[in-house]
């Protein structure tokens, strides 16, 4: 068994669309109109094109936004996504208008820092030592 799809709500297909393809640079993996402005709206890392797709998931039940809210006023990160080098990816992303909550900060054998998605969500950056 292996992860096929996670997601994260967000509160504009469209806007998070743009945001998690040019800002964070996956790819766009799957478009399927459902109906009305919703999708069945994936991306996937440009390095592996074939690997786990994250689903734009539409904010539309009662009970996403109050847990959302929730966990942003918990400074709690919905998901995390790897990668190579926090602080490089702090810097890029930060250049291009990108808001932290938390800065790069070590925490053992792991170093992180928590971003503002746009969408309603905080996201986390990992990179493993």
């Amino acid at each position: 068994m292996k992860i096929n799809i996670a997601s994260v709500f967000v509160d504009d297909q469209a806007k998070a669309l743009r945001f998690y393809t040019e800002v964070l640079g996956f790819r766009k993996k799957t478009d399927v109109p459902m109906g009305g402005d919703v999708s069945w709206l994936t991306v996937v890392s440009a390095e592996q094109p074939d690997g786990t797709e994250l689903l734009l998931e539409p904010s539309g039940h009662r009970a996403v936004g109050p847990f959302k809210e929730a966990l942003v006023a918990d400074g709690i990160p919905w998901t995390s996504f790897a990668v190579d080098d926090v602080h490089a990816e702090f810097r890029r992303l930060s250049q291009l208008g990108v808001r932290f909550v938390q800065e790069p900060a070590a925490m053992g054998p792991v170093t992180t820092a928590v971003l503002d998605d746009t969408c309603g969500n905080l996201i986390q950056i990992a990179q493993m030592h």
